[in-house]
């Protein structure tokens, strides 16, 4: 299926969670947050929560500075 990642079309599996595609991308390790349709997804979610067709997801991650 298709989903709008950070304003591009990203192909992903049917079943993909917000883990899965993390993992995927490479950013497992990483301080980061997830929107999906303009709504915070809770890490505590990431396993569980599912993609739909179309969803607009943006992952922001945190970058340390001063």
């Amino acid at each position: 299926m298709d989903i709008i990642l950070n304003g591009e079309t990203h192909k992903i599996p049917d079943s993909c969670t917000v883990a899965f595609l993390i993992n995927e991308l490479g950013l497992a390790d990483k301080r980061l947050a997830v929107e999906v349709n303009q709504e915070i997804v809770p890490r505590s979610t990431f396993q569980q929560h599912h993609f739909n067709p179309g969803d607009r997801v943006e992952i922001v991650h945190a970058i340390g500075g001063g």
